[in-house]
């Protein structure tokens, strides 16, 4: 790494860890107030709480992790501006491009750490928050109530008195098992279901088996205390399915739901189609942020430095009500996912791709103050 890309990091990185340690702070300043009371009535350990708190940061750094890079990128070529320092850099023949170089690293590596949290660990942090404080509030957890679940691949309908949701266990279970006719060839009536994952087996506790004829006789009936079948292709996921949210779901649970349940009407489908393209797509934001703030973090002269960072805190806050504006429209089927998901992206990419071109040509971009003028003379 050269001397120049090793500068340039220095600064950059310094009020970029400044940045996410102010917002994480400010964060659990504000959540700790809201559950401090909870967390002593109940005498949540200090080991507890920490735990707690870990699951929720993937979700936090989703959400701060542009707003700090473009802060961070308008203090930190801000500054290297007004210190001439970027006149001088290309005074000496380096490209505005090759400035910008290692900071395109920077932000490639958040959309990488990007991708991580959002493939799995930030969609679930809702999820353990209500689970954490349920417990902590010496609630029990909820139970979902008269679940039914069709298998219309294996021709099998399963009726649930009761289960938790992500839950293993189910209460009270009946399994009819059809035939290609729909006549019900055998009945699984059981006290409770259980799922072993690592053999992906069902265990039936105080099972009764019974198997029909074509015309719907009982010709036989089993009783067990307890039955191990393995050629089930249902998972716990699959029947509770129908009470899970889109926005909760990782990257592969939505591609199971959507695997498993494809011919459900598009209108219901829409939202979990939506989220696994907004899924892909969201990381790629900070990569837009850096985009948008560079061009307008740099200036060739002193004036118009307030205007600029003005500009591009607009614009990033702009895109960010299209991203729910379009997340919105998606979720409602009225646009398709791959348009609700990536168009947002695209138009700011596109127009910060623009203003750096602008910005490597030495030219400014157009404001109100050019459009104003250029009225008044044509009166």
């Amino acid at each position: 790494m050269k001397l120049l890309d090793r500068y340039v990091l220095r600064n950059f990185l310094q009020v970029y860890l400044y940045c996410i340690a102010g917002f994480i702070s400010i964060w659990l300043i504000f959540d700790v107030s809201d559950n401090i009371s909870t967390f002593i009535d109940q005498h949540i350990g200090l080991w507890l709480v920490i735990r707690y708190y870990a699951t929720q940061i993937p979700q936090v750094f989703i959400i701060l992790l542009p707003v700090s890079l473009l802060l961070s990128l308008l203090f930190t070529l801000g500054r290297m501006s007004r210190a001439n320092e970027i006149v001088s850099m290309l005074t000496a023949g380096v490209s505005l491009p090759r400035v910008l170089l290692p900071l395109i690293g920077m932000r490639l590596l958040t959309v990488a750490a990007s991708m991580a949290l959002n493939y799995s660990l930030a969609p679930h942090a809702e999820l353990a928050r209500k689970t954490f404080l349920s417990e902590a509030q010496s609630r029990p957890g909820r139970y979902v109530q008269g679940q039914i679940f069709r298998n219309r691949t294996d021709l099998r309908t399963w009726f649930i008195q009761n289960f938790r949701p992500r839950s293993k266990t189910f209460n009270n279970v009946q399994v009819l098992q059809q035939d290609a006719n729909d006549n019900i060839v055998t009945t699984y009536i059981a006290s409770r279901a259980d799922y072993r994952s690592e053999t992906k087996t069902w265990h039936l506790q105080n099972v009764k088996v019974v198997h029909y004829d074509h015309a719907g006789n009982i010709i036989d009936e089993q009783i067990y205390p307890s039955l191990k079948i393995e050629h089930w292709s249902e998972t716990p996921f699959r029947l509770g399915s129908a009470n899970e949210r889109a926005e909760f779901l990782s990257l592969p649970e939505l591609r199971e739901y959507l695997h498993f349940n494809a011919d459900f009407p598009a209108t219901l489908l829409a939202p979990f189609r939506t989220h696994l393209q907004y899924r892909l797509a969201l990381p790629w934001t900070c990569l837009v942020v850096v985009c948008i703030a560079a061009p307008l973090g740099i200036g060739y002269s002193r004036r118009g430095v307030l205007s600029s960072v003005a500009a591009a805190v607009i614009l990033v806050f702009s895109m960010n009500f299209l991203v729910h504006l379009f997340l919105a429209l998606g979720e409602g089927d009225r646009v398709s996912p791959l348009l609700a998901a990536w168009t947002p992206n695209l138009l700011f990419a596109a127009i910060g791709l623009y203003l750096l071109y602008l910005r490597a040509s030495n030219r400014e971009a157009p404001s109100f103050r050019f459009f104003i003028s250029r009225r008044m003379v044509t009166r």
